[in-house]
C-alpha cells in the first residue's frame, strides 16, 4: 500500500518540486534557499496576479484592517514576516482538484475572465488545472505529524520548522513560504513541505497552497504546480462559493 503511494509521491514530487492565491494571479532565478532569501521568479505569474488577492475566507477578509489587507496582497515589510509553527496549518484539509474535474469550478473560471481579460474561460481552466493538479486527495496535518493521502491510502512524516522565505516578483508584490523539514517517518513522505497562503505571521489558515518534494531550493522555484486545500468539511460548492467573494 505503501509501496503505490510511494511511486504516487515520487510522481508529485518530480512534477511538483513546486509552486503558487487566489484568483487573477515569469523569469526563473537561479538561487539556493536560505531563510530570508529574496526571490524574484516568474512565480510572479502566479504569486503576482493569484497572490495578490482572491481566497481568503469572505468573513475573515472583512475583519482584517487595510494594513493587513495590504499584506495579504504582497505588501509587507521584511520585519512584519515572523515564524509560524505547524498548528497553524493543523487540520483536514481536501484537494480542490477534484471539484475542479467535475465542473464545480467552472463558474469560478467565467468570472475571472470577466474581470480579468488576460485569459479566456478556457485558459484560466488549463491554467488552474496545471496548478491544482496532484493525486493528495487529503492531508491531514497535526501538532508535529502530516499525513498524506491517495485515497484511503497514506503515508505519514513528522516536521520540523526549517525557516521562512521571502519571495519578491517583478509586479512589486511579494510572498512568503513557511517551510517544514522531515525529521522522522515513512520515507515516502515527501523531505521539505512548503506552506504559502498569503499571511506572513502566526495565524491560522483558511486554505493554502502547498510545495511539496526532496529539494528545499528547487521547491522554491516551482512555477506551475501549486496544489490547493481548503477545510474537508467544505462542500465543493461551498469552496466555489468562497473562491467567488474574493
Amino acid at each position: 500500500m505503501k509501496k503505490t503511494l510511494l511511486t504516487s509521491i515520487g510522481l508529485l514530487s518530480m512534477s511538483l518540486l513546486f509552486a503558487g492565491c487566489n484568483a487573477n494571479d515569469s523569469t526563473k532565478d537561479q538561487h539556493e534557499a536560505s531563510n530570508e532569501t529574496k526571490t524574484e521568479t516568474k512565480q510572479e505569474k502566479h504569486d503576482s496576479k493569484e497572490h495578490t488577492h482572491d481566497h481568503k475566507h469572505e468573513h475573515h477578509h472583512h475583519a482584517q484592517s487595510k494594513e493587513q489587507q495590504q499584506i495579504y496582497k504582497g505588501n509587507f515589510k521584511d520585519e512584519q514576516v515572523k515564524d509560524r509553527q505547524l498548528t497553524d496549518w493543523e487540520g483536514d484539509w481536501q484537494s480542490v482538484y477534484p471539484y475542479l474535474q467535475d465542473g464545480t469550478l467552472d463558474e469560478v473560471f467565467k468570472h475571472k475572465a470577466e474581470t480579468d481579460h488576460s485569459k479566456s474561460v478556457k485558459e484560466y481552466k488549463a491554467y488552474y488545472t496545471t496548478g491544482y493538479k496532484t493525486d493528495i486527495t487529503r492531508i491531514n496535518i497535526g501538532e508535529k505529524k502530516i499525513a498524506f493521502y491517495k485515497g484511503k491510502e497514506n503515508v505519514t512524516g513528522e516536521y520540523a520548522y526549517d525557516g521562512k522565505e521571502i519571495l519578491n516578483y517583478k509586479a512589486g508584490n511579494r510572498g512568503v513560504r513557511f517551510i517544514f523539514k522531515k525529521v522522522n517517518g515513512d520515507t515516502a513522505a515527501p523531505a521539505y513541505i512548503q506552506f504559502s497562503d498569503h499571511i506572513i505571521a502566526p495565524e491560522k489558515a483558511l486554505h493554502f497552497h502547498i510545495y511539496m518534494g526532496n529539494d528545499r531550493a528547487e521547491l522554491l522555484k516551482e512555477l506551475d504546480h501549486w496544489p490547493t486545500y481548503y477545510p474537508s468539511d467544505l462542500s465543493g460548492h461551498e469552496i466555489k462559493d468562497e473562491m467567488l467573494a474574493h
